[in-house]
């Protein structure tokens, strides 16, 4: 059979739809690169905003015309019957049961006499068959020639703005001896990146030695010519064992934190860890360890109780710390969140210009970054070959065309370059 995995939301969720076709791969299916000519299509969803939901119904939909579909993932966990809704041949797995999808190719071939739709009814209609949010661990990887390694999940925080906590529970992580297994596996199978996810990543055993030991555990066991990076970082678990660890060569110069404001009476409002003086130290320690990082962040526009100084206060303190690209988001209220029915809301016109006004201030500063880098060397993990040239991605996240000549490179090779341009670099052979 012919299958296609198509993902929503964040790099947990990339990493999990890349176990489920590792599985299907392993049991003699074909894992397809685009939706035509599947004959089974999963949507892993997310609910961070109304737009994340707008857009898995609209593909939902349009999968659905073709063959079933089936839908898990956050947004699965907390409108299942939304979401059954949109077509008759529309199977819902909710999220606290998505790992059982590793099982669903052998289930699929035990089952085979019934039909796939009927197959897939079974299987969604079974009682809960266990498993751990951690069985996600695929050596091989179908849609990245990075890999992905899952070490926690959950949130313990309760951001009034956020439903994921929601859908995911409370915080949870994978061990360091486990995680340290699964990392040698996949060194072993010829990848040189590994990103580590987690839904709160800095969360991870944060009452105990943290990310940074597990970093520290990480980096003493894998080769030189493994690259980690690290897939977003809540600013409240960033400590000083953390930031040590950034300092290995190998810790990419990428590095993605969730600010959404900047204004500590927003900050406040919004039921964050953290205040304005330990962002400033966050971004602050990781531009000295690191030479001209990749910083990157996200921001909630209009968020209730954000006045125009609580927003300039944002603005000035992302164009001082030079974030290269800011990842903007209008307040989108969640059902179930405490400031779904907020009386102090901004109005929707004020909330748009002022993320119209980070976008263009995100383009700017991205555009300085890039033009800092021409002449600089760096690292690049080759993905795809195009016209002669390949592109792959630097260790500070740009997206580079490649002039090289030699014959001898595979996707996921690492190729040291000099960066030429904006999108360009030249092989240093």
């Amino acid at each position: 059979m012919k299958v296609y995995v198509y993902t929503l939301g964040c790099r947990v969720n990339q990493c999990e739809s890349e176990a489920v076709a590792k599985a299907f791969l392993d049991m003699g299916h074909e894992v397809l690169g685009k939706p035509e000519d599947a004959g089974l299509i999963i949507v892993n969803t997310c609910t961070v905003t109304g737009k994340a939901e707008q857009k898995a119904r609209r593909v939902i939909r349009l999968f659905e015309k073709q063959c079933p579909v089936l839908v898990t993932g956050c947004y699965a966990q907390v409108s299942p019957s939304e979401i059954s809704a949109l077509g008759s041949r529309v199977y819902v797995l909710p999220l606290s049961r998505k790992q059982e999808l590793l099982g669903l190719p052998l289930f699929l071939a035990d089952n085979r006499d019934l039909g796939l739709e009927q197959a897939l009814e079974k299987f969604c209609a079974r009682k809960h068959g266990g498993g751990s949010v951690f069985d996600y661990a695929a050596s091989g990887f179908s849609y990245h020639t990075r890999s992905y390694l899952k070490v926690q999940d959950g949130c313990d925080n309760e951001c009034a703005f956020c439903r994921v906590h929601i859908a995911r529970g409370k915080s949870t992580f994978l061990d360091r001896a486990t995680a340290v297994e699964r990392a040698l596996e996949i060194q072993a199978n010829g990848y040189h990146e590994i990103v580590l996810t987690g839904v709160n990543l800095t969360m991870y055993d944060h009452e105990g030695r943290g990310l940074g030991g597990l970093l520290e555990s990480l980096l003493a066991a894998v080769g030189p010519d493994m690259r980690f990076r690290l897939s977003s970082l809540e600013p409240d678990h960033i400590d000083d064992l953390l930031l040590k660890q950034l300092e290995d060569p190998r810790m990419q110069p990428y590095f993605h934190i969730p600010i959404q404001s900047a204004s500590d009476k927003v900050i406040r409002r919004i039921n964050r860890k953290y205040d304005s003086k330990h962002l400033d130290y966050v971004v602050s320690a990781i531009r000295q360890i690191k030479d001209d990082p990749f910083l990157a962040c996200d921001i909630i526009t209009g968020l209730p109780s954000e006045e125009d100084e609580d927003f300039e206060i944002t603005r000035a303190f992302i164009e001082e710390k030079g974030f290269a690209h800011v990842h903007v988001f209008p307040f989108s209220p969640r059902p179930d969140t405490p400031l779904f029915k907020a009386r102090d809301r901004v109005p929707e016109s004020v909330r748009d210009n002022r993320a119209l006004i980070l976008r263009n201030l995100s383009e700017s500063l991205n555009r300085s970054y890039l033009e800092r880098q021409v002449g600089r060397e760096n690292e690049v993990i080759l993905e795809t070959r195009k016209a002669g040239r390949w592109e792959g991605l630097s260790g500070n996240y740009m997206r580079l065309m490649i002039s090289t000549d030699a014959p001898f490179l595979s996707p996921g090779d690492l190729l040291k370059v000099r960066v030429t341009g904006p999108d360009t670099a030249q092989a240093l052979l």
